[in-house]
């Protein structure tokens, strides 16, 4: 890639005794969809707060387009902002809202008229000029936080945990249309939230963040296939977690039956967790085949998910529980219901491997 737009350098921000953020370092490309994901209390939005100059860091340094803004006061930074609560002007219509940032920048009305007429048609919202906030819909009003946010043409987006407030369905719809805005208008965008799905449909890259830390930056693929600590493996989708002991080499020992997993050169005799996606685990009929990697599993419960089927099952050599998907044919196929046997097999090359000790 090119030479970062923003690039954040050893920043630590301090609230008294209290760290929040830890010696961050952290680069965002011109144009990039970049979200910062975690719990709430990880940092995250002390981050993004830190970049727009609203909490200035204790240590560390920011720069922006090659300028260094770290002590800028917020009005003299390139960024426009999108809050969870979006802080629209109760009392001004769209179209003032939207134009409140230009008329402060005593630009020409013809200007802002031309720069508000062409916003609210982006966001779809030409037909709302006139109304107040309170008469619109919750994803009416985070379009026209957005295109506020938009009018000055900001080198720098910035979203607070911007869809948060919607119902579901109306924030799968916004979320598309972010990306598809931001995909159009080449704007570079930060979003906070603590919604991984968001995350991954949005983002070109993920910030994983928790206690104050960054734990992965990746793709969405690499943050999802290739979590690169057990809290990553966790926090993102669902995981299947078994305890076991590193033994010779590509081999883990669960419950002293051997297991065949990639150790990664672990000395022998570490406490490991060994983990493995619901959709990467194998039912079949018919008897086990002998590899270390297959038994016989119980099912517990069968829960229906539409598209497929996530399946609770009791591993009695292993000692543990696990889930598996499946679709809703193969489901029918294997005659999967509480209490039937069926082979279970968790390929070697599916398993990531966690040092408990590291």
């Amino acid at each position: 890639m090119s030479e970062a737009f923003l690039k954040i350098e050893n920043l630590t921000k301090n609230f008294g005794q209290f760290t929040a953020l830890r010696d961050i370092s952290l680069e965002v490309f011109e144009g990039e969809f970049v979200c910062f994901l975690g719990p709430s209390g990880c940092g995250k939005t002390t981050l993004l707060r830190a970049i727009a100059g609203l909490d200035i860091q204790s240590q560390g340094s920011i720069a922006q387009a090659g300028a260094d803004i770290s002590v800028l006061p917020p009005s003299e930074r390139d960024f426009g902002i999108v809050f969870q609560s979006y802080a629209l002007f109760p009392n001004l219509t769209v179209e003032k809202n939207v134009a409140y940032g230009l008329e402060s920048r005593r630009s020409r009305r013809n200007e802002v008229s031309r720069r508000v007429e062409e916003l609210l048609m982006l966001v779809d919202l030409s037909d709302q000029t006139k109304k107040y906030p309170a008469q619109l819909s919750g994803g009416q009003q985070q379009r026209v936080a957005l295109a506020r946010a938009l009018a000055t043409a900001p080198g720098l987006l910035l979203l607070d945990e911007p869809l948060s407030a919607l119902d579901a369905k109306v924030r799968a719809h916004l979320r598309m249309e972010i990306k598809g805005l931001q995909r159009r208008l080449a704007v570079t965008t930060i979003m906070v939230t603590h919604d991984q799905e968001e995350a991954l449909t949005m983002a070109d890259r993920i910030v994983v963040m928790n206690h104050g830390v960054i734990e992965q930056i990746g793709t969405p693929e690499e943050i999802y296939a290739s979590p690169a600590s057990e809290f990553v493996a966790e926090f993102i989708g669902t995981m299947n977690f078994i305890s076991a002991r590193t033994a010779s080499a590509g081999q883990c020992a669960c419950e002293g039956v051997p297991l065949d997993v990639d150790t990664e050169n672990m000395s022998e005799g570490r406490p490991v967790r060994l983990a493995i996606r619901p959709e990467d685990v194998e039912l079949h009929l018919g008897d086990e085949s002998g590899s270390n990697n297959e038994t016989l599993g119980v099912v517990e419960s069968l829960e229906y998910l539409g598209a497929f089927v996530r399946v609770t099952l009791n591993l009695e050599l292993w000692k543990t529980r696990l889930q598996a998907d499946v679709s809703t044919g193969e489901a029918h196929r294997l005659s999967l219901e509480p209490g039937a046997s069926v082979s279970v097999t968790l390929p070697a090359e599916k398993i990531r491997l966690y040092s408990l000790d590291s």
